[in-house]
């Protein structure tokens, strides 16, 4: 397959992917229940991993169809990089070719009922991480690399507590005009947008799926700028100069 092919079929890929995602994260789900083993509420469906794995293999064949050697692409194992306030972070996909960080990438998703306090560990996590790599870069952790393409791909679960407008404390100061009664879904497509704006990522991409016509192969995309296909072609074309 070419990397034309693989962008013909990019919308496709992502349906198998969002399919591959629900019907694992109920898999999990009746295993555990069926064992006796149920954690409580839905982090059921989320323990025991995999659910990403379709985007995974896909971010994988563009890296390798941009003519990048796919031994020197890395998933599941040996994905830690150093770090400048911890150790290490594992990443989802990396690219180092002979000792030279090429690209990282993060794809994470969240499933309700409960957004508030997960929103908030996400956004956390993913500025931190971002700061975390771009510092121990400045300090040459990454020998002689050229900037990384840093990649970050979120998926949130359409429904309706994720669309509901969220109303906001205000004890000293008004938050920013765009923050007003914003939903979390929102929020996530706002949160993507500045992470590529200041610069934290090279790229970021934001769909969103609901549970049946996830099944289906059905997401959305809420705003153009954090498309799959923007990231992928963001991917394909950074990772192509070091080809």
């Amino acid at each position: 397959m070419t990397i034309d092919d693989l962008f013909s079929k990019l919308d496709a890929r992502v349906s198998q992917a969002i399919i591959h995602y629900w019907a694992t994260r109920a898999n999990q789900r009746l295993r555990q229940e069926g064992g006796g083993k149920v954690d409580h509420g839905l982090r059921s469906a989320v323990t025991g991993g995999a659910q990403m794995d379709g985007l995974i293999d896909l971010f994988t064949d563009l890296i390798v169809e941009a003519g990048m050697p796919r031994h020197f692409v890395f998933r599941k194992k040996a994905l830690e990089l150093p770090g400048f306030f911890r150790a290490t972070k594992e990443w989802d996909v990396l690219v180092v070719r002979n000792r030279e960080l090429i690209a990282a990438i993060e794809a994470k998703s969240q499933v309700g009922p409960s957004f508030s306090n997960n929103f908030n560990n996400r956004t956390e996590e993913a500025m931190g991480s971002a700061l975390d790599l771009w510092t121990a870069f400045r300090e040459g952790a990454f020998l002689a690399s050229v900037p990384p393409f840093l990649g970050y791909f979120f998926m949130l679960e359409d429904c309706p507590a994720s669309r509901k407008p969220v109303s906001v404390n205000e004890p000293h100061f008004n938050v920013l005009p765009e923050f007003a009664n914003a939903s979390y879904l929102k929020r996530y497509e706002i949160f993507c947008q500045k992470l590529v704006l200041e610069r934290h990522y090279s790229s970021c991409a934001f769909i969103t799926s609901a549970t049946d016509p996830g099944l289906l192969g059905q997401f959305q995309t809420p705003s153009p700028s954090l498309s799959v296909e923007g990231f992928a072609k963001a991917l394909v074309a950074h990772v192509s100069t070091h080809v």
